[in-house]
């Protein structure tokens, strides 16, 4: 599994050094023009043990040193140009349960018939084991990707123009939502919110280098007044997952921005759209969120300016065209505070 808790692996850590006499922590500690700058990257060495707790209360206790790369005792990296699919079962045609993005980090708990089952994030499944890098390999990897994150640490967190209290806010982010972070000053941290950069204060947020997750799936189901337009568009929709993201984009196989998607996506399904996210809403009906169904649009901006848009796949989920670094991407819909929600059938 992944060891989530930074508390829990500096207190293994310290074990370590206390049973065994020579461990070794692995950071990246640059200079403060890279966004890394005094951040600690991983612990690389922890006791690996049936009963942790004992061992922390009695260091003399004998162990084995297991060694842990960005939060994994084994570690597997996706190995593809976009998204590794996770599956259900060790089986082609098994339910597809997430993705992982070129890449990610997972945890690999076993291996069955060319599949390795993995976990990462909230994604529990199976992956051909070839798309999987492994080893030493896996590790070397992960050193060149890891990427400074940013995770949000309260309900709503206002991401500013400039440093400072007065600056104005430019989008609003939720709780545990992570950002990927620009450079730290100061006390505040700058961030990259699909394709804009902002300053977020540091009391706010937790800095960390990590390996991406595995994204869940959500499944649209039929009934509960999900017609079958809907379901059918997001499965359309999903099939883009991982494309180029391309600023006044409109083809899905060469690049899309926010509005281009949604258009392209709906336009399928008969919905005509400009291809303009502040001018979208128009064409349909605004709607509650609570109310909102699979193929509806989130709406975000600032101040009731709208700069994103996105398609709603069910489960508090969308998917959307994020930014030139993420491609077309799946998020939680709340991601950002949404300014309305537009129904189109």
């Amino acid at each position: 599994m992944k060891f989530r808790y930074k508390e829990f692996v500096i207190a293994m850590a310290a074990v370590a050094v206390t049973a065994m006499g020579a461990t070794s922590v692995k950071a990246d500690t640059t200079d403060g023009n890279n966004a890394n700058a005094g951040v600690s990257a991983a612990v690389s060495t922890i006791i690996s043990t049936n009963d942790t707790a004992s061992v922390a209360e009695n260091p003399s206790v004998q162990t084995t040193a297991a060694e842990i790369y960005y939060g994994y005792t084994n570690l597997g990296i996706a190995n593809v140009e976009n998204y590794l699919n996770v599956r259900e079962a060790a089986a082609e045609d098994a339910k597809l349960v997430g993705k992982m993005p070129v890449n990610a980090g997972c945890e690999i708990l076993g291996e069955e018939n060319g599949w390795y089952q993995i976990e990462s994030g909230e994604v529990s499944g199976y992956v051909k084991a070839e798309y999987l890098m492994t080893g030493e390999a896996a590790k070397l990897k992960a050193d060149e990707v890891a990427t400074t994150m940013a995770t949000v640490q309260t309900e709503t967190l206002n991401v500013r123009n400039e440093a400072n209290t007065d600056s104005p806010i430019i989008v609003q982010v939720g709780d545990s939502e992570k950002l990927q972070v620009v450079e730290q000053i100061d006390g505040w941290t700058k961030v990259a919110v699909d394709d804009m950069e902002g300053y977020v204060a540091n009391e706010f947020v937790s800095v960390s280098v990590e390996l991406e997750d595995a994204l869940t799936m959500s499944e649209v189901n039929y009934g509960e007044g999900v017609s079958d337009v809907r379901v059918d568009l997001v499965s359309y929709a999903l099939q883009f997952v991982g494309g180029r993201y391309v600023w006044g984009g409109t083809s899905l196989e060469n690049g899309v921005d926010c509005s281009g998607f949604t258009m392209q996506i709906l336009g399928k399904y008969g919905v005509s759209l400009p291809h303009s996210s502040a001018a979208q809403p128009a064409s349909g009906t605004k709607i509650d969120p609570a109310n909102a169904q699979p193929g509806d649009l989130f709406f975000y901006g600032n101040g009731g300016s709208i700069n994103h848009v996105a398609i709603y796949i069910g489960g508090g989920q969308i998917v959307h065209a994020s930014s030139a670094k993420t491609g077309i991407k799946i998020s939680n819909a709340y991601y950002r505070t949404p300014i309305c929600v537009v129904s189109y059938f």
